[in-house]
């Protein structure tokens, strides 16, 4: 599936919110990358930290999935200073055997609590209907992460459906979260 292939190619900023500015992830990016994915309590719904190697993975799937999708997770940052705040975008995944369209989102925790995951990821919702035609778009969240429940919860998401992942040699329980496109027309 390639969907809005021009999302990643279009300039620096893809998207602004009211406090945040949307970008691609470039190599520059390695070492806020690294706070976040190297961060134990971030990172707990993934089963611990990142090593380097991880952190460059995580990198070069984000870029190959800008190449092959045209999105994917993008860095998030402030838009008065340019410090990143952390990674929301969309990515296909497959949940109970569908390919979907999800929004993610993966904050530094010194930028928790503060309502950027809620604010970027609603405006990739928003993106995925608008520009990909999306249906119905999906938040995938690990049974025990309840602030990303919450964050999909504000999204409007619903629980749909539970399944398990394995995912670095472990099977973790997952929630799907989803919401439908509004059926009523734009005014």
């Amino acid at each position: 599936m390639r969907l809005g292939g021009r999302w990643a190619r279009i300039g620096r900023v893809l998207l602004t919110t009211e406090r945040l500015a949307i970008r691609p992830l470039t190599d520059d990016d390695l070492p806020a990358l690294r706070a976040i994915l190297q961060d134990p309590e971030t990172m707990t719904a993934y089963e611990g930290p990142f090593d380097d190697a991880g952190v460059v993975a995580w990198l070069r799937r984000m870029q190959d999935r800008y190449r092959t999708d045209g999105f994917g997770l993008w860095a998030v940052e402030l838009r008065g200073t340019g410090e990143f705040v952390g990674q929301c975008g969309i990515t296909t995944q497959e949940i109970d055997g569908e390919r979907v369209l999800e929004v993610g989102y993966l904050f530094d925790r010194e930028h928790w609590h503060r309502g950027y995951a809620t604010e970027a990821a609603a405006a990739c919702r928003d993106l995925a209907f608008a520009e990909f035609g999306a249906e119905r778009v999906y938040a995938q969240v690990r049974d025990t992460n309840l602030a990303s429940m919450n964050v999909a919860i504000r999204l409007g998401m619903t629980v749909r459906s539970r399944f398990v992942k394995h995912y670095r040699g472990v099977d973790m329980p997952h929630l799907a979260f989803a919401v439908d496109r509004d059926p009523r027309p734009a005014r």
